[in-house]
């Protein structure tokens, strides 16, 4: 049986909780922690990121498309494998710093 919230106006706090398959649409999450969270499989579609920040999080197979990236960055990460308009990530930093090099 699903919980289900419409027109409220309430601050949750979930601990130790089960709530796969949960479905959110028209909400307001702003300022919203999640830690130790299982996201895998979720999809996000027409949502407003801005200011978001990730740290130490596994998005292996992540796919983004149609997304603005400006100001985005992308530190100490694994790029193996990672691609950008088909071009493999690691390539592009190479030919980068090769071109700084010289």
């Amino acid at each position: 049986m699903a919980m289900k919230l419409e027109g409220a106006r309430e601050r949750i706090e979930a601990a130790k909780s089960e709530l796969s398959g949960s479905m959110f649409d028209d909400v307001n999450l702003s300022g919203s922690t999640f830690h130790n969270a299982n996201m895998s499989g979720a999809s996000f579609d027409d949502i407003n990121m801005s200011g978001w920040t990730v740290h130490n999080a596994n998005l292996s197979g992540w796919k983004v498309s149609k997304v603005n990236l400006a100001g985005a960055s992308f530190s100490e990460g694994r790029y193996d494998g990672m691609t950008i308009d088909g071009i493999p990530v690691t390539d592009l930093l190479e030919a980068y710093r090769a071109a700084q090099a010289s």
